[in-house]
């Protein structure tokens, strides 16, 4: 059985980098070209917001509304995949969290397999 695990700073300071690792365990993120490893957040009082994504082969995807602060990289000997956000703002305070599924832009939580969640809070 997969299991995810997020981590990470629980406080980060606007305008710096946030940098968030995603451990996997029971599949390789290698392995299956069938799954996308993605990153998701869920604001206050918000729903939940695909942000981007990186396949078996290493290919990434990222949700336009970032407008190019995201970028999602991979450690294989680790099985790791993890998710920098720049410039960040309290805007971007939320739940921070990885999933693997068969679907791209995912944003319910009935499908796939997610990690339990990482609190992000953004100071100004």
């Amino acid at each position: 059985q997969v299991q995810l695990q997020e981590s990470g700073p629980g406080l980060v300071k606007a305008s710096q980098t946030l940098s968030l690792t995603c451990t996997v365990s029971g599949a390789s993120i290698t392995a299956n070209y069938e799954y996308y490893w993605s990153w998701i957040r869920q604001a206050p009082g918000k729903g939940l917001e695909w942000m981007g994504a990186i396949t078996y082969s290493g290919s990434t995807y990222y949700s336009p509304a970032l407008e190019n602060r995201a970028s999602i990289s991979r450690d294989t000997s680790k099985n790791q995949f993890t998710l920098q956000l720049t410039s960040v703002t309290p805007e971007d305070t939320a739940v921070y969290y990885c999933a693997r599924a068969r679907v791209l832009r995912l944003t319910t939580r009935s499908v796939g397999d997610w990690g339990q969640g990482t609190q992000v809070a953004v100071s100004s």
